[in-house]
């Protein structure tokens, strides 16, 4: 049997997919309007994921695909327990 060799990553690194904080601002229904200083010009779809309800940690999020009124595509999330906005890079 081969031994299993183990791979840490370097310090200071990150998941590529490793959300972030954002800065949403949103309208009355609550689609979001503005992420960090972009106005969002089409919301292409949203979702909503309940996950591992069956542990201590529990996953309830609503996610929002929008696009700027740059072009440019963003995906965040609402983290519907905390409240926090999250943005993927």
């Amino acid at each position: 049997m081969k031994p299993v060799r183990v791979i840490k990553p370097a310090v200071g690194t990150r998941r590529l997919d490793d959300p972030r904080t954002a800065r949403v601002l949103v309208d009355g229904d609550g689609t979001p309007t503005d992420v960090d200083g972009q106005p969002v010009a089409h919301v292409r779809e949203s979702w909503l994921i309940e996950d591992r309800w069956w542990t201590d940690q529990p996953l309830h999020r609503r996610y929002w695909e929008l696009v700027s009124q740059s072009g440019r595509d963003i995906v965040v999330f609402r983290d519907l327990l905390g409240g926090s906005w999250f943005r993927h890079r």
